[in-house]
């Protein structure tokens, strides 16, 4: 893809969960102006689609995760078992990492089952396939503070190329002392996106992806930007902003320097 050959979908469901930020319905409203961010911790619903014993091994990011999505999904009252899936985090589950790290500094070196098959990048991802009972696509991606531009990119790849209806998925986590100190995220957050290759009843904009060389936005509101930079996933929240003004405009994103993305958004 170059500058001159945008990716083209609509967008047919939104999920947010952020530091005071539970849900789309709260975003839109302090994105709008018509509500202030009052800080707050990440709230983690229950993990609903899993069975016990898997909703009992699932994590903090499993459980942002399928939130997200299903959360997207239920408002593009999409089949989640049919959706194709696109899941970009830049350090998965920070909690795990850090168990597995203070286990390995024992003279017990044994690792539990179940954090071995958290720890892999993928987790979310096949608790999203079991819980969904799905067969459809799912990729998994990873590109530091570029995955949610990553993630994008491939999601609209697929909706493009497959003419399928897909699910993005972005998240992040943080991570406890003294890994804290080399990855500061402040908390775990995320958002997903339902998208399109076709309007419906269901769209609530087009969207258009493009490479492109800008500076990406910053947001004028100081609490919004600072979860913006520390958070990877939260560089979604200038396109945000947009969806929620229910505004046509253009804005930038972080990729990987020194190109960015150029989103356009125009309201259904």
């Amino acid at each position: 893809m170059n500058a001159g050959t945008p990716l083209r979908a609509w967008i047919e469901g939104i999920g947010v969960i952020a530091p005071g930020l539970p849900n789309w319905t709260a975003t839109r409203a302090v994105l709008r102006g018509e509500q202030k961010l009052a800080p707050a911790p990440s709230i983690l619903p229950a993990p609903s689609i899993l069975p016990p014993a898997e909703a009992r091994r699932a994590g903090r990011v499993v459980k942002l995760a399928l939130s997200l999505g299903l959360e997207a999904a239920a408002h593009g009252e999409a089949d989640i078992a049919e959706l194709a899936t696109v899941f970009a985090s830049s350090g998965a589950d920070g909690y795990n990492c850090h168990a597995l790290c203070e286990q390995l500094a024992t003279e017990d070196r044994r690792i539990s089952p179940t954090r071995f098959h958290n720890s892999v990048h993928n987790a979310a991802a096949g608790y999203w396939t079991i819980g969904a009972r799905s067969m459809a696509p799912c990729q998994f991606i990873c590109a530091f503070d570029a995955s949610f531009g990553a993630g994008l990119l491939d999601a609209m790849s697929q909706v493009c190329v497959e003419q399928q209806r897909t699910l993005l998925v972005a998240y992040d986590s943080e991570y406890p002392p003294p890994l804290h100190a080399k990855r500061d995220t402040c908390d775990c957050a995320g958002i997903a996106l339902l998208l399109n290759s076709q309007r419906s009843e269901r769209s609530l904009a087009e969207l258009e992806v493009a490479m492109s060389a800008d500076p990406a936005h910053e947001l004028a509101d100081k609490v919004l930007e600072a979860l913006r930079r520390n958070v990877p996933a939260l560089r979604a929240l200038p396109l945000l902003e947009l969806l929620a003004r229910e505004a046509a405009g253009a804005t930038c994103i972080d990729y990987l320097a020194p190109q960015q993305l150029r989103l356009v958004v125009t309201p259904c």
